[in-house]
C-alpha cells in the first residue's frame, strides 16, 4: 500500500483507508503500548522506593547525566510527521534492553534483596524490544522502508565494566536516568500509535 507520509494518519484524508489487517495491526501494538506505559511507571516507582534518600524525597532532580546512545523525546517530536515519529520510537526502544540490562546487573549489586526490581528491570528489556519489533512491523506493514543497521553496540562486558566503574550514587543516578527513559519513550510511542488508531484522537 502506498501513502504519502502526510496522510498516514487516516483521520487527516478520507480517501485514506486501512486495510483490516493493517489496523488490526496497529490496534494490536497500541494495546501493548498502553499495557507497557502502566509497566513502565510501575518499574520507575519500584526502582526509586529502593534507591533510599534522597531519590525519594519529594522534588529530588538528579543531575540528568547523559545516556550513551539515548536521549529524551525532543520537544519537537510531536510536530514531526507520524512516520518519523515512529521511526523514532522504534530506534529508542532498540536501543533501551542493553541499557536496561546494565542497570539490572548494577540494582544486582546495590540491591540483592530486591527480587522484584530485578525481575521488573529484565522484564522491561523484553518489553522493550517486543514493542519496538511491533512498531516496526506497523512500520513494514506501511510500506516504510527498514531502518539502516544500528550503530554497533558497547560490548557488554565493557559496559558492564564501566557501569561497574562509576560510583554507588552515579550508578543510581544512571538507574533512574534510563528507568526515565523508558518510561518517557513507551508513553511517546502509545501516544504516536494513538494517532492512527480509527476512531483515536484527532
Amino acid at each position: 500500500m502506498s501513502q504519502r507520509e502526510g496522510s498516514l494518519d487516516p483521520k487527516a484524508d478520507s480517501s485514506v483507508s486501512l486495510l483490516p489487517h493493517l489496523e488490526a495491526k496497529i490496534r494490536q501494538t497500541h494495546s501493548l503500548a498502553r499495557l507497557l506505559t502502566k509497566y513502565a511507571e510501575q518499574l520507575f516507582q519500584e526502582y526509586v522506593q529502593h534507591q533510599g534518600d534522597p531519590f525519594g524525597l519529594p522534588g529530588f532532580s538528579p543531575p540528568r547525566l547523559p545516556v550513551a546512545g539515548l536521549s529524551a523525546p525532543a520537544p519537537s517530536h510531536a510536530g514531526l510527521p507520524a512516520l518519523e515519529r515512529l521511526r523514532l520510537d522504534a530506534a529508542a526502544l532498540d536501543a533501551l534492553p542493553p541499557l536496561l540490562d546494565i542497570v539490572r546487573r548494577r540494582q544486582a549489586e546495590l540491591n540483592p534483596r530486591a527480587p522484584r526490581l530485578l525481575r521488573r528491570l529484565e522484564d522491561a528489556g523484553r518489553q522493550a524490544r517486543a514493542l519496538g519489533a511491533a512498531v516496526e512491523a506497523v512500520l513494514a506493514a506501511l510500506g516504510v522502508p527498514a531502518r539502516g543497521p544500528p550503530p554497533e553496540p558497547l560490548p557488554a562486558a565493557a559496559a558492564a565494566a564501566a557501569a561497574s566503574s562509576t560510583g554507588v550514587f552515579q550508578a543510581k543516578v544512571l538507574g533512574f536516568r534510563v528507568c526515565g527513559l523508558y518510561r518517557e519513550w513507551v508513553s511517546r510511542t502509545e501516544g504516536d500509535l494513538s494517532q492512527l488508531v480509527p476512531g483515536g484522537p484527532a
